[in-house]
């Protein structure tokens, strides 16, 4: 597979992704809506959900990395500039990866 068709194919795929978490989220704070620090905290405990929402963010995150590549590759000429700008996006999003992961499950 081509490296454009495995973008456009990353691409998608991560957005059916966000866009099903994004209508199941909603849905299920109508039926367990949090009433405090503990409730939110009670709504990720149950494994199903930790799992929905890492694959929420990491979906996130490869969305993100493909359209921001996109943009650095299009707009930002300097060679210097474009992979300095590509290994900070790299390290801010396998970042906030990590944070999430953290967060999910250092809760147990």
């Amino acid at each position: 597979m081509s490296g454009a068709l495995s973008n456009w194919l990353v691409q998608r795929i991560s957005a059916v992704v966000l866009a099903l978490y994004s209508l199941f989220f909603p849905a299920w704070l109508l039926f367990h809506w949090p009433h405090g620090w503990l409730d939110w905290r009670g709504l990720f405990a149950p494994l199903p959900m930790r799992i929905a929402t890492l694959l929420f963010v990491l979906a996130l995150a490869l969305h993100a990395w493909v359209g921001m590549r996109d943009i650095f590759m299009d707009y930002v000429k300097p060679p210097g500039v474009r992979l300095a700008l590509h290994v900070a996006a790299l390290v801010w999003l396998a970042s906030c990866v990590v944070w999430a992961t953290a967060i999910l499950w250092g809760q147990a």
